[in-house]
């Protein structure tokens, strides 16, 4: 029998491990996204920075490793066996939930998750007990601590609202003083505020961090706490001459020390808060094992688990290695970037490609702002409107951040902004050990910060407002969903022992690897077309157009032949894969083409008449695309609802047009591939030829339609495949001309 518990604690372990993992991804976006969004230092420098925090954190562990014991169940009341059956289903269920909310790039909670995956799991093996006794439901307040769960989820909701208004407060008040143009005001208030920002922080290490070291003496954490007071004037006093001092000496910029000292202090509370979300159910179910193996006499399904009752210091060298882990994980997981990509998106100062669509509830927010604010300018006078648009113009920044080719996505002021009132917010929460999600809480001032500074105008806002509101409502589902996904897998370990765990175990990681692949493919498809790396000159354009044109002929190439002998052979499977990846081809031409405003943004003056072209390149692009949509929706509910197949003479004369089709292909290609532009007539004649070919086909098929030897179904779509193929062959020549005059003007400028 203890075999089979043996199993349990390594599978917890591994699992332990595996969540480690997944959930860096998720919450490096607490610790990361001030730094990265305001470029204070290169990337890996960043991330050096947030992983000796993590490592420093990892020796620090707060009171959530007892609500993985006792703080949301009465171990009490359950026997060893069930235990570890429920922490068995809260780790499965923690890691692929995570994992899918990182492959999607939305950031969640990881205590939330972690509370309400034992609330559903305790539950579930509190009903398999209350079934197999006299019990009934109202007695489940036994086994239950449900005062613990509703001051969680109230907390959530108290932290959301407040973090907004407060972050939305600071950073009002902090622009006011400083504006846009802050560089003119920090030699004379940059000591001040930065003083004000590192003793936030501090206070935040002190209230947050010293009180869960496992290496503090309760001695040195009663001094602490009195002398706090004390600790922050001296604090504030030191730093701010130090920080003047380097001010004036030495020219240094102090918001970039505020940032990355608020960067280390944050990952460093996750490491301290958070890694008990991960560890903590596992470690425990290894203590409850030892137990259980000290005395062989034993039985499992009778043993309580009062001992989980108790408090416990978990060894320093486990958190090390945990740390270690989390440490490798930072810096190597993909997924972690997706997570801080959002919500650096959504609080980017500048305009650019935005990830969410526009929602009917994100469009009323906005529309009552817009009164809003209409309302409150009648109210205000004149000259205090003139006063507050001066302090709030954004022409000098857009400007000097245009000529210096600044692509952060907002200033460093802001940044400082959001890891001190995070920092103060999350301190006073614990000082007053209220539950709250840093996750949450750093979100929603980032969102806070963004919206005074006027991140969200009218032409992203809706946007902006649809993303937040699709990641506060992933929140609500990360509860729902981790209740009901540990609810089953308990009901089902419990009901199939180890089989069903082993099974649920092995979907776990099939799951993990799963997403791990799309995120792949969603990451390379999202880099086409990206200029983070190359300046944005006609050379470079030329390149990436290349590129753009000849991938996308190839493809075509490709699918317009797969679609046309799926409907030849009536194979649904293949015509439908074809379908799915000519809407990926779709997608990416989408987002080529929305990607034109600002490439040609950033070209340079002597390429101006060189991005005409390549407009409309991109334009022929999406309308290849389009047109190979066109073929094959159609075309897939033709086969898929089951119509009669094509006569032998429509076969024969597709077999025929695919040849003439892939003929205009790939002389394209070669075309493109090898700059030869006098090959464009005979590309002409191919075309031309093909054309023909279409239009003897549409006579032959009125001639078969009034011979009845096709029905209405197939006439339908087989005119609209011809007609589409009609496009596709006038947009690929057309795009081809294109690409020929976007080179010889390009030549031209360049003086060749």
């Amino acid at each position: 029998m203890e075999h089979i518990y043996l199993f349990f604690v390594i599978a917890l372990l591994i699992l332990a491990v595996a969540d480690l993992v997944v959930g860096v991804g998720n919450d490096a976006v607490n610790f990361l996204n001030s730094a990265i969004g305001a470029k204070v230092a290169p990337f890996y420098f960043i991330l050096s920075v947030a992983a000796l925090g993590v490592f420093v954190g990892a020796t620090f562990s707060s009171g959530m490793m007892e609500i993985a014991r006792s703080g949301i169940f009465n171990p009490d009341q359950f026997f060893f066996s069930e235990v570890m059956v429920i922490f068995l289903a809260v780790m499965i269920t923690d890691m692929i939930l995570l994992d899918v909310f990182n492959t999607f790039g939305m950031p969640t909670s990881t205590t939330v998750s972690i509370v309400f995956e034992i609330l559903g799991a305790a539950v579930a093996i509190s009903l398999v007990k209350i079934m197999g006794s006299s019990d009934n439901l109202s007695d489940i307040g036994n086994y239950i601590n449900t005062a613990r769960a509703l001051a969680i989820i109230s907390g959530i909701l108290l932290s959301v609202v407040i973090a907004f208004t407060v972050g939305s407060l600071v950073q009002y008040l902090t622009r006011l003083l400083f504006t846009f143009n802050y560089e003119r005001r920090i030699p004379y208030l940059g000591a001040f505020w930065g003083s004000l920002a590192v003793t936030s922080i501090i206070y935040f290490l002190l209230v947050k961090g010293a009180s869960g070291a496992s290496f503090m003496t309760p001695e040195f954490l009663t001094w602490i706490g009195s002398n706090t007071p004390k600790l922050l004037a001296y604090s504030f006093v030191g730093f701010a001459i130090f920080f003047q001092f380097l001010i004036m000496v030495f020219r240094t910029n102090i918001l970039r020390i505020i940032v990355l000292i608020g960067t280390f202090s944050l990952a460093m509370a996750f490491a301290g808060n958070d890694l008990v979300n991960f560890i903590g159910v596992p470690l425990a179910g290894l203590e409850s094992y030892k137990l259980f193996i000290n005395d062989p006499s034993i039985n499992p399904d009778t043993f309580t688990m009062e001992s989980l009752l108790q408090p416990v210091q978990t060894p320093t060298y486990l958190l090390l290695l945990a740390g270690l882990v989390m440490v490798l994980a930072l810096f190597f997981s993909k997924k972690s970037r997706s997570v801080t990509k959002t919500e650096v998106d959504l609080a980017r100062q500048s305009e650019g490609d935005e990830r969410f669509s526009s929602s009917l509830l994100a469009r009323n927010i906005v529309r009552m702002g817009i009164d809003a604010n209409k309302g409150i300018q009648r109210i205000l006078p004149e000259p205090v409107q003139r006063f507050l648009k001066k302090r709030f113009d954004l022409s000098l920044y857009k400007r000097r951040k245009r000529m210096k080719r600044d692509t952060a996505s907002f200033d460093q002021l802001r940044a400082s902004v959001n890891l001190f009132v995070a920092s103060i917010l999350i301190a006073l929460a614990t000082s007053l050990k209220l539950p709250l999600s840093t996750t949450y809480v750093t979100f929603m001032v980032a969102m806070g910060t963004s919206l005074s500074d006027k991140a969200w105008g009218r032409e992203s806002a809706v946007y902006r407002v649809t993303g937040v509101i699709t990641v506060i409502g992933g929140w609500f589902f990360t509860a729902f969903a981790a209740f009901s996904c540990a609810f089953l897998i308990a009901l089902l370990i419990s009901w199939g022992g180890v089989t069903a765990a082993v099974i649920a175990i092995i979907a776990a990681f099939l799951v993990v690897a799963r997403t791990t692949l799309l995120h792949r493919r969603r990451t390379r498809r999202e880099q086409q077309g990206k200029w983070e790396n190359l300046p944005v000159n006609g050379d470079n354009v030329l390149k990436q157009c290349k590129q753009d044109i000849v991938g996308t002929l190839e493809e075509s190439s490709r699918l317009y032949k797969g679609v046309l002998v799926a409907l030849m052979d009536e194979k649904r499977k293949s015509m439908r894969k074809s379908l799915g990846q000519i809407r990926e081809l779709n997608i990416r031409t989408k987002d080529l083409k929305r990607s034109a405003y600002f490439t040609l943004k950033k070209l340079e003056e002597d390429s101006i008449d060189s991005g005409h072209y390549y407009v409309q390149i991109l334009d022929y692009l999406r309308e290849i695309a389009h047109s190979l949509t066109y073929i094959a929706e159609p075309s897939y509910e033709y086969i898929d609802n089951n119509h009669p197949p094509l006569h032998d003479e429509q076969i024969s004369d597709l077999k025929a047009l695919n040849r003439k089709v892939s003929s205009v292909f790939s002389g394209s290609l070669s075309i493109i591939r090898e700059a030869d532009f006098d090959l464009i007539p005979a590309l002409i004649k191919d075309q031309r030829e093909a054309l023909a070919q279409l239009q003897q086909m549409k006579k032959k098929q009125i001639r078969m339609i009034k011979a009845e030897m096709v029905g209405t179904r197939n006439s339908m779509m087989y005119f609209n495949l011809l007609s589409e193929s009609k496009n596709l062959l006038l947009f690929t020549v057309n795009m081809i001309k294109s690409h020929r005059d976007f080179l010889v003007l390009n030549r031209i400028s360049a003086g060749e």
